[in-house]
């Protein structure tokens, strides 16, 4: 998962990317609205969480634009103060969820893996594929209720194939959704690597990483 952040209050925004981050969530940050026009004119993100309060102007502006410009990501609001009418005002705007500060980063997490399976129109929590499970929630994936030893990077990418079993994803695509802008510059070898070992890992599970050379990876259930 590839979210943007955009709030300016530092100390918040570093503690919410550090808490991302150890779950495998890639997280660029805005500090104001222009950041944010910067970063989404030339990224596409799973999720974005936007503070209603930004020092050029309001959340709910930057919302409506995005809106009208098509744009169809989640949007998690954030304000430090309580009000049915700037609660209404974002939903009205397109908002899909609501948080006031201060609040526990263990429930922002929770709030957007919930609009990433929302996104993409699974409900369920957990993702099962054979005796592989994933589950985002808490962090852990196992196959035949054997849990499986993996670093951040190697469950988020785990948790974008099983999201789209079936489905072809290049290399480029992964290191999007694996990497923030801020996160050291990494090449395609990375991915391969990645990959690698995941096999390795699911091993038994009924469950298969094809490569499909000069496009991609895929994954499928065996048989």
């Amino acid at each position: 998962m590839r979210v943007l952040l955009v709030e300016d209050a530092l100390d918040l925004a570093d503690a919410t990317r550090s808490r991302l981050r150890k779950s495998g969530v890639a997280c660029d940050h805005a500090m104001t609205l222009a950041e944010a026009r910067d970063f989404l004119a030339v990224q596409g993100y799973d999720v974005v969480i936007l503070d209603i309060s930004l020092p050029d102007g309001s959340g709910t502006d930057l919302l409506r634009e995005m809106r009208q410009a098509g744009h169809t990501m989640p949007v998690l609001m954030l304000t430090a103060q309580f009000s049915v009418e700037n609660k209404l005002s974002a939903f009205s705007f397109g908002a899909d969820d609501y948080l006031v500060k201060p609040f526990d980063q263990r429930e922002l997490e929770a709030r957007l893996h919930v609009l990433h399976r929302r996104k993409d129109s699974d409900r369920a929590g957990e993702i099962r594929i054979g005796a592989l499970s994933f589950d985002p929630l808490a962090g852990v994936a196992s196959v035949d209720g054997a849990r499986l030893d993996l670093t951040r990077r190697e469950f988020a990418l785990l948790g974008i194939l099983m999201r789209h079993k079936g489905q072809v994803h290049s290399k480029d695509h992964l290191l999007e959704g694996l990497y923030s802008f801020d996160d050291a510059v990494v090449g395609a070898n990375a991915i391969e690597l990645y990959v690698a070992r995941l096999r390795k890992k699911i091993a038994g599970s009924g469950v298969s990483i094809r490569t499909l050379r000069g496009r991609g990876y895929v994954l499928d259930a065996d048989g």
